[in-house]
């Protein structure tokens, strides 16, 4: 919650560069959580160029507008076995009255990133 206090304040005074802030909490990542959100940061600034990098209670996250489209928790932080990539109510990922708004991740192989690429790409859409 200070994460998320301390990110809420530097938006307020308007020294917060996202994209810096971002790079900087997955290089603080232990390995495997580092390697999956550098190349899953990767994928949203090829995907989805207009989503903004921003950190979101301290996590990696991408907004549109503002408002968090998808993030990634890193699997250290919470003492999880695996990592999450999530979406937040802004993605546009409906599929009928009920769908996945996040995904446990171990690693990434090719498989994978394409389905990740593919999701970012419609929630962002």
């Amino acid at each position: 919650m200070r994460e998320r206090a301390a990110e809420l304040k530097a938006g307020r005074s308007g020294k917060a560069d996202g994209g810096t802030d971002v790079l900087a909490k997955i290089a603080e990542m232990p390995e495997p959580d580092r390697r999956m959100a550098e190349r899953i940061h990767e994928i949203v600034r090829v995907s989805a160029p207009h989503l903004t990098p921003r950190t979101w209670y301290g996590m990696p996250a991408y907004a549109r507008d503002g408002n968090v489209v998808c993030f990634f928790q890193a699997a250290h932080k919470f003492k999880a076995r695996y990592a999450t990539l999530g979406f937040s109510d802004n993605a546009h990922l409906d599929d009928g009255f009920m769908w996945s708004t996040a995904f446990a991740l171990k690693d990434l192989d090719a498989e994978t990133e394409a389905r990740v690429l593919e999701l970012v790409a419609r929630a962002a859409s």
